[in-house]
């Protein structure tokens, strides 16, 4: 897989697969879901932005950064974690790190462990 070319069109299939399964529940209809890529700098965002019951909601559901030719998953609530779908997609888990994770605590992951 050249993670050069490949890495960045994996990550945008994943988030906005995700993106359109908010957009299609009707409990949303009043809260906009969105990926925001930076595909320069490899950064992608799963956002969520709009109003619930007179509340602001503002927020990020997924952070994913490529970065030294690896994912690097700097916010994730999901249910199962990107990381899931991206070993299931073929990406190594060497090639993935749990930045959300402090660098000490990562060795204890089966994932990268970069600092």
């Amino acid at each position: 897989m050249d993670q050069l070319i490949e890495y960045p069109k994996l990550i945008k299939r994943i988030l906005t697969e995700y993106i359109e399964l908010c957009n299609n529940r009707p409990s949303q209809q009043d809260i906009e879901t969105f990926l925001i890529a930076d595909e320069q700098n490899g950064h992608y965002i799963w956002i969520n932005l709009g109003w619930q019951k007179g509340d602001r909601i503002t927020g990020i559901t997924v952070y994913v950064r490529i970065r030294d030719g690896k994912f690097w998953i700097e916010e994730d609530w999901t249910e199962d974690g990107i990381a899931t779908d991206l070993v299931r997609a073929g990406v190594p888990k060497e090639d993935i790190v749990l930045a959300f994770h402090e660098p000490a605590m990562r060795q204890y992951t089966d994932f990268a462990v970069v600092s």
